[in-house]
């Protein structure tokens, strides 16, 4: 991975800043969204950021949001995971820039007692987080057919 530039930040926002960022996230989060089976939309998102409930991460270039991340944290019966739910970028590749910062999302989990991450993620992301594990395969069936 290519070092993030000095000029990107990766900030974790506060619930009650949400609304400051969240016109800039909305397009990244939609666009990410698009690669999904459409159980999300950005907007289903914003109110369980507001209460606390999800995390918004966002990078930041010369003041600019260029990717951001949604988490939240999963109590499993055995253990508590951060679950990545979505990450979009302006330029879609924008993972150079901000994998640098996983150490700050990793210490997150670790401080929210969590003993790893999770995330529901393309075959093309996966094969870039070689340091992850590929645990599962999510496959879907679209039963819309029999519905009609």
């Amino acid at each position: 991975m290519a070092p993030a530039g000095p000029k990107c930040k990766v900030v974790l926002v506060s619930s009650e800043d949400t609304e400051v960022v969240w016109e800039d996230s909305k397009p990244l989060i939609e666009g990410a969204l698009k690669h999904s089976e459409g159980e999300l939309m950005a907007e289903d998102l914003l109110p369980f950021i507001k209460n606390g409930e999800q995390q918004l991460w966002v990078a930041m270039e010369d003041g600019e949001v260029i990717a951001c991340m949604v988490t939240e944290v999963i109590s499993y019966p055995r253990k508590r995971i951060l679950r990545v739910i979505t990450i979009g970028a302006k330029d879609g590749h924008g993972m150079d820039k901000w994998y640098t910062f996983l150490p700050m999302v990793e210490g997150f989990a670790l401080n929210n007692a969590c003993t790893s991450l999770e995330a529901w993620t393309r075959k093309g992301m996966a094969k870039k987080l070689t340091d992850w594990k590929s645990s599962y395969t999510v496959i879907t069936k679209d039963l819309n057919q029999r519905i009609q």
